[in-house]
């Protein structure tokens, strides 16, 4: 079993948050078939599904979704044989994104978070460029506080995570980067003392 390893990103300059727009935009789901289930308010939506809500674009094999009396959307992806389910989000006001992938990812627009659970990988891009990479069996990234909480869980035979450890790859930014005003900080890394979470 993995343990928990807690890694902090200096903070060189102030935040750039996920778009903040993002939870208020409407969610558009494209799949091969669907099925809602009027009594539960759930929909479920599978085969090449795509979801865009804002900047944000989730891909997966299946989704659930259903959304509050509020208007808040709750969604589940699960990924296929083949591929994993991923996410990506676009950070406000610079050219960077956050992409992640998982064997589920649970989103929640009312507590603004994404959860990566199983084969978790959560990656940071500037412009075209990798950044930061980091890898556990459950991640948990929270947009408006822009900090990632990362658990390790048994050994996975996968490039990113073969040990089951949590891993984390972080790029030091260069001093052009660091001097302009508004340049994005790398989000925080919270270390979790629990291993990886069983469903």
């Amino acid at each position: 079993m993995g343990v928990a390893i807690a890694v902090a990103a200096a903070l060189a300059a102030p935040a750039a948050h996920a778009e903040k727009a993002d939870r208020n935009k409407p969610m558009t789901v494209d799949a091969d078939s669907a099925r809602y289930d009027d009594l539960k308010q759930v929909g479920t939506f599978t085969g090449n599904v795509v979801v865009t809500k804002g900047t944000i674009v989730m891909r997966a094999a299946q989704i659930e979704v259903r959304q509050t009396p509020e208007g808040y959307h709750f969604g589940m992806l699960i990924g296929g044989p083949a591929r994993l389910a991923s996410f990506r989000q676009k950070r406000d006001g610079v050219d960077e994104f956050i992409e992640g992938e998982a064997e589920r990812i649970e989103y929640d627009s009312r507590a603004d978070t994404v959860r990566f659970v199983n084969r978790a990988v959560i990656r940071r891009y500037r412009g075209a460029t990798l950044a930061d990479e980091t890898a556990g069996n459950l991640i948990t990234y929270d947009n408006a506080a822009e900090v990632f909480s990362v658990s390790g869980g048994a050994a996975a035979a996968t490039p990113a995570n073969p040990s089951g450890r949590v891993r984390a790859v972080l790029t030091p930014r260069d001093n052009a980067a660091q001097a302009t005003p508004g340049a994005a900080s790398t989000p925080a890394l919270k270390q979790s003392g629990a291993l990886g979470e069983k469903r």
